[in-house]
């Protein structure tokens, strides 16, 4: 009885260690973390740091049901073995339904601003893709940038460098992962294709699930935080596609990738904004696309601007903004061969809504999205949403 009382008190201990005061949605872009940096910047010597986040969404596009759906819970656990290494990892429940483990990296302090890193990490590309907790952002869903080109969550495995050079006011993140999987053999003799014209290289993620690997990417990140409220990123990703053993040699079962990304976060006394811009090459689709009998297309290009005004007053706990976000996106920005441009692929959405942060780490969102595409003649849904996201 008395074992069972001291484990239970020091995983209470360490859980109520892991629960700091946290406005996500910061009037200091500069010193913005998310999940896994606040676990590492945390001191609780060797024990076990416990956290969650989660979301429950309703979305009613129009003309049809709405759907309910508790979109994702995650669970993150951290440990401490010493001053200079730490363990994060994520655990990722997708509608109730599925599990996925999000990260899952080993972080040692080579000194004090910098620190190798390796195991299942997020490829650090934009803004979503590191900072995704619900109330990180305003809107109940992603931007669709975010979604279909920067296909978020985005994480693989490898190992590299995270740091700062304070003189400069410059973070810097350099890693080497696998890539995206482009084709399989489908059992019948044909070649699957994971990558397509609709979500370009989504459907290629492989998330740390027996991932194949022949070449490996290269993923940098900088940013840099020497203007008061400002924060700027710069990233690239590039590399080539991984295929299977028995494909590898086709011609057409891999492409390549060279992808940039810029980024900028800025807050000042009640105002907030962000933007994004992204642009990705793709190589060789010409012949993926007649090895597989896909649509892909060989360029992507994408972004978004976002303005927010908090309308409580600066000294409120409760913060509830007011935001409107204009984006566009198009992953068939360029095609290779006899391909057409989709021109159904070339979206713009409008988002405008309310962020209600009843308390830190706590919103409430709703917004209303006006969506279309460059297609004549089609009829994009526009589309109702409401969620709920935490965040500790």
């Amino acid at each position: 009885m008395k074992t069972t009382t001291t484990i239970l008190a020091i995983f209470i201990s360490a859980f109520v260690a892991a629960q700091t005061m946290q406005h996500s949605i910061t009037f200091n872009p500069q010193q913005q973390l998310n999940a896994s940096q606040r676990i590492l910047s945390g001191n609780y010597g060797q024990s076990v740091t416990v956290g969650a986040y989660g979301e429950l969404t309703y979305n009613q596009p129009e003309g049809d049901n709405g759907e309910l759906d508790v979109q994702r819970l995650v669970l993150l656990f951290g440990y401490k073995f010493n001053d200079k290494t730490q363990f994060v990892t994520e655990v990722e429940f997708e509608h109730v339904e599925e599990v996925f483990i999000e990260q899952a990296f080993v972080n040692y302090a080579v000194g004090s601003n910098v620190s190798l890193r390796g195991g299942l990490m997020l490829v650090p590309f934009g803004i979503i893709n590191e900072f995704h907790e619900p109330t990180t952002f305003n809107g109940v869903e992603r931007p669709g940038l975010d979604n279909v080109i920067v296909p978020t969550t985005w994480r693989e495995l490898g190992f590299g460098v995270a740091g700062r050079f304070n003189d400069l006011s410059l973070g810097y993140q350099a890693y080497v992962f696998n890539g995206f999987k482009s084709t399989s053999f489908d059992g019948s003799g044909g070649v699957n294709g994971a990558l397509k014209g609709s979500n370009a290289l989504r459907g290629g993620r492989q998330k740390g699930i027996q991932s194949t690997i022949d070449s490996p990417t290269l993923s940098v990140k900088f940013d840099y935080y020497g203007l008061p409220g400002l924060r700027l990123g710069l990233s690239g990703y590039f590399g080539d596609t991984q295929a299977e053993d028995d494909v590898e040699s086709i011609n057409g079962a891999n492409i390549g990738i060279s992808m940039f990304g810029l980024d900028a976060r800025y807050a000042y006394q009640r105002f907030t904004a962000r933007g994004q811009y992204v642009h990705g090459s793709l190589s060789g689709t010409e012949a993926y696309n007649n090895l597989t009998g896909n649509d892909l297309g060989s360029a992507l290009e994408g972004w978004y601007v976002e303005g927010a005004y908090n309308l409580l007053p600066q000294s409120n706990e409760q913060r509830l903004f007011a935001f409107l976000r204009y984006e566009t996106y198009d992953t068939h920005a360029d095609t290779d061969g006899v391909l057409l441009r989709n021109d159904a692929f070339n979206r713009t959405d409008v988002t405008m809504g309310l962020s209600y942060h009843i308390a830190p780490g706590v919103v409430f969102k709703g917004d209303y999205q006006f969506r279309d595409n460059a297609l004549s003649g089609s009829n994009v849904q526009n589309r109702l949403n409401f969620g709920l996201g935490v965040w500790f």
